[in-house]
This record gives C-alpha cells, structure tokens and sequence, in this order.
C-alpha cells in the first residue's frame, strides 16, 4: 500500500492526542481520588455504568478519526484484475505459406480452428479482436464480446503475399488503443515521461496480444521495434510458431485466396504453386529468434506449435498466463465509508446508553 498525499497522515496526531489525553485525564482523576478519606463516597457518587460501556462509543470515534484521517491521505493498493477486464487481440499470419499443407488439411485452416474454440474458451465480459497480417496488417475486428462476429471474420481470412510481423503488432496496439486509454496507438511518439513505469503498479496492462504465425518477416516494420513500441505501452505479446519444418505443397482452397492469386486454380479448387522458389529460400521457416525476442522484450512467452493438436494446446494455456496482472486501485472512498460507520456507530451507542441520563 502507498499514499498519494502522505503528509495528511500528520493528521493522525489527532486521534494520538485523544487517547494520550484519556489516559493522563484518568491518571489525574486517581490521584485527586486519594485526598478523599473515603473511597466509596466516590463510588456512590459514580454512575452505575460499567467500564466498557464508556470507553466503546470513544474507541469507535477514536477509529473513525483514524479511518477518515488514511482517507484524506489517499491510500492505493495493488488488487488483482479480473478476466473481464481483459482485452485480447488474436494477431493472424495469413501469408501465402499458410497454405502449407504440412499441418492437415493446411496451416490457415487448422489456424482458424484453434481460433474459433480459443474464442469460445474465454469466459464472458472478455473483449477479443482479430488483427490480420500478410504483406501489411489490417484490424479486421476491434475487440468486442461478439463471438459470432469474431467467428465470421476468422471464417472468411484469406492469404496473400509477403510477412510483416512487425506491422502485425502495431496494429495490435492500435486495437487494444481504442478501448483502452492507458494505451497509446502506434503512431503516437511517446515521451520519457510516458515511458516511465510506476514501480508500484503492475509491469503491464491487462491487456494483451496472441500472435501466430508460420515464417519470417520479409516486409514492413521491423519486428524488435515493433515490440519495443508494446514493451513501452506495457502490452504483453505471446508468440506462437506454427507449422513444421518440412516443405509441402501450397494447396489454398477457393475461399482462401486473396486478391493477389500467383497462379491458375487448381482441378480440386485449390492454387498449388510451384514450390521451387520456396524451397531456395526460407518463408517457410519459422524465426523462431526473432518470435523469442518479441516475446521476452514484451513480457509475454513464446510457444512451439508444430500440429493442430500442439496449437489448440498453445492456445489452450494461455489464458493461465494473460490474467496475472495486478492494477492500482484507491481505497479513498471505502475508509471514508468505514469512518463514517464508526462514526455513527460511536453516537449511537452513546445515546443509547445515555438515553435514560
């Protein structure tokens, strides 16, 4: 716990001042009892209350001051953030090679599958958004608690040319921007100041970004300083690499193809391009350095997937890892309300006890 305004804890002399002055005043009153030749002329001259009855309605009020007095001091404290107020951005290579046909019945359809049931593994109140990314990166959902919408926009990916990781996690960020104010979209230029983290609060926010994909950055930002921007926004990325690590043929059905086909439609509806090209170079590769890099710069984990099974596992363990996040909150108003019930606590207990005096 912390105090935004500490020197209104000097107002804690009050109630000290109270119970010092009782125990000097009931001092006092012992030694001028002792002039008196006898003591149970006082007693009979005493009220027939017993001791706690007069001390409870002072030690109420003596809590109160104390209560009320922490109040105006501002205490803060880190309690733990609840999964509904999370955001997750589910961030979706649909490059061309997530038509590899290595993972049955391709990579982008195995994706999409594990997508749809993490969807509906979150419980409710919990916001997700889908983020795309192949030779640029669109926000294709904002996050929202709509899973058919999330389901719809998760159906209908389709693939197209080039990898632009790094463009995949600033538009990440730009999505989780629009909900939540404490993140500040990619293409605002942050300060010294705004980088600072409060050591006392929680290293990042709640919110976070998953994101897959099954090669390496061959376009766009670079992927470090993309992360960099999310490290500095305090946004988490857990990386997932899919696929394994023997080349096989392309086969995108009718319904994946974007708008940059390479070649004719194959017999079967599916594009099976010639793999010559791909095997010469590495796109098919996963960076695994670089997607263990984002990761630990951001705070997030990296994990292998190299099967449907493996990714529906990866998916499966993350939300174990996304929600252990603690935020400050004040506590102001609810000493105040303790207080106040001390305080009224104190009158009425000493009216009641007096009503007949």
């Amino acid at each position: 716990m912390r105090f935004l305004w500490p020197l209104a804890l000097l107002g804690l002399i009050v109630p000290l001042a109270a119970i010092a002055a009782y125990f000097w005043l009931r001092r006092r009153r012992r030694k001028f009892a002792v002039t008196f030749a006898s003591l149970s002329l006082i007693r009979q001259a005493q009220p027939e209350r017993s001791r706690w009855r007069r001390l409870v309605p002072a030690g109420l009020l003596v809590a109160a001051m104390v209560f009320l007095v922490l109040a105006t001091a501002r205490p803060q404290a880190l309690v733990a953030t609840s999964r509904s107020d999370t955001s997750i951005i589910l961030t979706i290579d649909v490059s061309r090679s997530m038509c590899s046909t290595d993972v049955t019945p391709n990579r982008l359809a195995a994706a999409a599958a594990a997508a749809r049931k993490f969807v509906d593994d979150q419980p409710g109140g919990t916001r997700m958004g889908l983020v795309a990314f192949a030779g640029s990166a669109q926000i294709l959902v904002p996050p929202t608690d709509d899973r058919g919408r999330l389901h719809d926009a998760i159906d209908g990916l389709t693939t197209s040319i080039g990898t632009a990781i790094g463009n995949g996690v600033l538009s990440s960020i730009d999505a989780l921007a629009r909900v939540n104010p404490d993140i500040a979209p990619s293409t605002v230029r942050l300060t010294p100041a705004q980088r600072h983290q409060d050591r006392f609060a929680s290293r990042y926010v709640p919110d976070v970004v998953v994101l897959l994909t099954d090669g390496a950055a061959t376009t766009g930002v670079n992927p470090l300083d993309a992360a960099r921007q999310a490290s500095d926004r305090r946004v988490r990325v857990f990386t997932i690499g899919f696929g394994t690590t023997s080349p096989s043929p392309l086969v995108c059905t009718s319904e994946q193809f974007g708008g940059d086909t390479l070649g004719p439609v194959g017999g079967s509806g599916g594009f099976t391009p010639d793999l010559g090209a791909s095997r010469r170079g590495n796109f098919l590769q996963i960076d695994e350095s670089t997607l263990r890099s984002i990761a630990r710069i951001t705070g997030g984990t990296y994990a292998r997937a190299a099967s449907a099974a493996q990714l529906e596992r990866a998916f499966r363990d993350l939300p174990r890892r996304v929600v252990t996040v603690k935020q400050v909150r004040e506590l102001t108003v609810y000493l105040v309300a303790l207080g106040a019930v001390l305080a009224i606590g104190a009158v009425a207990t000493s009216r009641w006890w007096n009503r007949f005096g």
